[in-house]
């Protein structure tokens, strides 16, 4: 890759993240930028490409048990809203071929329907580095959110396989029965492989060779092996490790792929205005994602969110037209005018995740009422009883201040994290934890607000998500609660935040680590020092 593409890359992505959008749209634009000077995809472009989205689905696999897929709104509500999305998009498309666009000659039905299927996909790779960086993957719309998109991808298969012509070999009967013998070696090997860059390296094997080679071996997709394999290991208790240690490579080699769609080719103007209206047409999709999804008993603020996070068309969308394009079903000038959209998509949507928590806020009332009167097990508030310490976030943090509290207050603690699995299993452990979400505006209403007898003295934020602890502060301090509120800062721009919004304490948990640190081990170890007195 020629050092000037880095540079480009780099600066833009840069120059995008300091206006509040993320990075992928810089890359999206150096695309675009590198073609306009005469640059050209090449190999080394694809193969990065091609690897940083085996790592993804790699790794979105870790992160994901079957049983959440078998959920009815989620199965369901993704293929319903495709089902709709396809129709409605078509028939956007058919009545636009009466307009005076070149890009529309011949058009047919067929083709307006093909191009509403592409349409139909959600950005797996936009919505994963959205849920990464708001730390909300495991949250009830982020489970809900990759769950839909891992449907949409294993409909992307079955196209590629009906229109491409090109069916699995004999040999792929055998897969299942593989990995059943396969799985428990896999298994042993990650339990006995230690730290480091061992463990990156068994990360690659098992994307790529376990995975991606032995599903293209027998003819099938080989980003699906890679998911697949996943998947397999995914309740092991170093998966989380093992996706952790693969991210920065992941987000590196996905730098190709933005790259790669800007490098499609560059457009005409009739090819931007088709862009432009097919990127506005994304309303359609967001509005019906919440209507399918309230359907199917999900909460109005759920909805919201996981409608939001899939607001874009995505690169499996660019896939599906790509294939269609050398099947000669579509013209390539619709490759990419789908591009283009996409790329816009991405940028229209970034401010609306950042900004969710208040566009709902905003709304709710009117949202609210699209509610059905039964709520999801796992989509639900819960009442926090007679408790009088709130700690949210329930990751080693929360859980160390959690247990220390509680041995001092016992049961007036109550733990709560957004993490339906997190909280069953701390419930099993005989935990005093409830599932809830501090940046839920309905849940300190329902408290502070509705509810005039709580007897909560002291609230605890201690999630990762920076934006999430400020979202909660600025809700509570909305609230008629008079009691303290603590809070965990990572950086010191982000204590300075939460201290300007007067939370009574911040606890900055990589300078405090230290002086932590020293004391457990001068309160375990005698190294024969004098303590040092004060003397005032």
């Amino acid at each position: 890759m020629d050092p000037v593409w880095l540079a480009i890359a780099f600066g833009l992505g840069l120059l995008v993240k300091l206006i509040g959008l993320p990075p992928l749209v810089g890359y999206l634009l150096a695309g675009f930028t590198l073609k306009y000077f005469g640059a050209e995809s090449d190999d080394l472009i694809q193969n990065i490409s091609d690897l940083g989205i085996t790592l993804l689905l790699f790794t979105i696999g870790l992160k994901l048990r079957i049983k959440d897929l078998l959920h009815r709104e989620i199965w369901g509500g993704a293929s319903i809203h495709m089902l709709l999305v396809t129709l409605l998009m078509a028939v956007i498309l058919f009545g636009l071929s009466y307009t005076s666009l070149h890009i529309f000659t011949d058009f047919t039905w067929q083709q307006a329907l093909i191009i509403g299927f592409a349409l139909s996909f959600s950005s797996t790779i936009y919505a994963v580095k959205i849920l990464e960086e708001k730390s909300e993957l495991k949250s009830a719309y982020g489970v809900l959110s990759i769950g839909i998109l891992i449907i949409q991808d294993i409909f992307a298969v079955f196209y590629i396989v009906l229109v491409a012509g090109k069916l699995p070999s004999y040999w792929a009967i055998g897969l299942p029965v593989l990995f059943v013998i396969i799985r428990p070696v896999l298994l042993l090997i990650l339990e006995k492989i230690g730290h480091g860059e061992i463990l990156i390296l068994y990360g690659f094997f098992l994307a790529f060779v376990v995975g991606a080679e032995l599903f293209k071996f027998v003819g099938l997709k080989a980003d699906l092996g890679a998911l697949v394999v996943g998947i397999l290991i995914s309740n092991h208790k170093k998966a989380k490790e093992l996706a952790d240690s693969l991210m920065s490579f992941k987000d590196i080699f996905l730098i190709g792929f933005f790259l790669s769609i800007g490098l499609i080719g560059l457009p005409s103007l009739q090819m931007l205005i088709l862009a432009l209206v097919l990127a506005i047409a994304i309303n359609f999709k967001v509005i019906l994602y919440f209507l399918v999804l309230t359907r199917f008993r999900v909460r109005a603020r759920t909805s919201v969110f996981t409608s939001l996070a899939l607001a874009n068309f995505s690169e499996f969308g660019l896939i599906v037209a790509s294939i269609a394009v050398g099947k000669g079903l579509i013209p390539s000038d619709w490759l990419v005018s789908i591009a283009i959209s996409v790329a816009i998509t991405f940028i229209i949507s970034s401010p609306l995740n950042s900004n969710a928590h208040k566009i709902y806020s905003g709304i709710r009332k009117h949202l609210k009422k699209f509610e059905t009167d039964k709520r999801l097990v796992y989509d639900k508030a819960f009442d926090i009883g007679d408790a009088e310490i709130l700690v949210f976030g329930m990751g080693k943090l929360g859980m160390a201040v959690y247990e220390q509290l509680n041995r001092t207050y016992g049961r007036k603690v109550l733990g709560l994290d957004y993490n339906y699995d997190v909280v069953q299993r701390l419930k099993r452990e005989g935990k005093n934890i409830q599932q809830d979400d501090a940046a839920d505006s309905e849940f300190w209403e329902n408290i502070f607000q509705k509810s005039k007898n709580h007897n909560v003295r002291l609230v605890m934020l201690c999630m990762n998500d920076h934006a999430s602890n400020l979202f909660s502060v600025e809700r509570l301090k909305k609230t008629p609660y008079k009691g303290n509120i603590a809070a965990i800062a990572r950086f010191e721009d982000e204590r300075q935040q939460l201290e300007k919004m007067n939370v009574d304490a911040v606890y900055d948990i990589y300078s405090e680590a230290g002086y932590g640190f020293a004391n457990h081990v001068c309160d375990q170890i005698n190294i024969g020092c004098e303590v040092k007195k004060t003397i005032w």
